[in-house]
């Protein structure tokens, strides 16, 4: 294989010198990309709000203030609207894996007529911009087809509208196509349904690929900013991202940069968790047998 640098010259010793001394600046340049960002917003909270407003800015805060997160914690009611969040994270991620795993396991092992179509068509409407689904969607949930339900300032207007990802679909059935279909008949010999393949077979060798789901899942519901906004008006049903721009005008600049830094805590602490198991099933279903 024809390299860039040939392994003759990287083992010499200049060439390991080179080779230590650029490997070493890739990794400080990435780690400062990705790190420094995360050092800004914490200082910055910490800081009092005079010399965060100040310009130039602070790279270290001249008086440290680390009671500003407890301010945070009582000023904004942080603890409720974690609660609501939680909540509406926590209803959408369930509602994902109830229709999007057994939607991927059909499309990829039952094959049912015109699946490829019906696949076709839900990854038709990642094309459609997101805005452009907002008013369909609201109105919707506001006169609920058939039972005539409206669901404004219920968690429900948000799980039913995340229940069906068609992003997720795929990424399921691309790690579902990677599973031999000898394990598939050998269960149904043994007398076993759909149902029972499925939660016997498929779902316990399928972990990391349903850790990157709940993911993306929990983490796109944590975040999510205009769709709660339009079914929660009201106040004490916000999630954090709304409740923190609507005080955003009231509140000191670092008081709200610290509630940021504790609504974004959770979600930081879940990729750590599970890095693992994220990567894994990123990398799962695009290997070949």
């Amino acid at each position: 294989m024809r390299t860039l640098v040939s392994p003759g010259a990287l083992r010499s010793p200049r060439g390991k010198v080179v080779y230590g001394v650029v490997f070493a600046c890739t990794l400080v340049v990435f780690l400062l990309a990705f790190m420094f960002p995360l050092y800004w917003v914490v200082t910055g909270a910490m800081k009092s709000p005079q010399e965060l407003a100040q310009t130039p800015a602070t790279l270290i805060p001249h008086e440290w203030h680390p009671e500003t997160f407890a301010d945070a914690w009582d000023q904004l009611s942080l603890g409720k609207y974690f609660l609501n969040t939680l909540v509406v994270a926590g209803g959408a991620w369930l509602a994902q894996l109830a229709i999007d795993v057994p939607a991927a396991f059909a499309l990829s092992k039952l094959r049912p007529k015109f699946g490829n179509v019906v696949l076709g068509l839900m990854l038709a409407t990642l094309m459609l911009p997101a805005t452009a689904l907002l008013v369909p969607t609201y109105v919707t949930v506001t006169d609920l087809p058939l039972l005539h339900l409206n669901l404004i300032n219920s968690p429900t207007a948000v799980w039913l509208p995340a229940a069906a990802n068609a992003f997720n679909i795929y990424l399921l059935k691309r790690f579902f196509d990677q599973i031999p279909d000898e394990l598939i008949e050998a269960a149904r010999i043994d007398g076993a349904g759909p149902v029972r393949t499925l939660w016997r077979i498929i779902l316990p060798i399928s972990r990391p690929i349903l850790a990157v789901v709940s993911i993306l899942a929990v983490v796109t519901a944590w975040k999510d900013f205009i769709w709660p906004l339009l079914v929660f008006p009201d106040t004490e049903k916000q999630t954090l991202s709304v409740m923190l721009q609507r005080v955003a005008i009231d509140m000191p600049l670092n008081v709200l940069v610290a509630g940021m830094v504790l609504a974004s805590l959770p979600m930081v602490a879940l990729f750590l968790a599970f890095q693992r198991q994220i990567l894994a099933g990123l990398t799962a279903g695009s290997i070949k047998g």
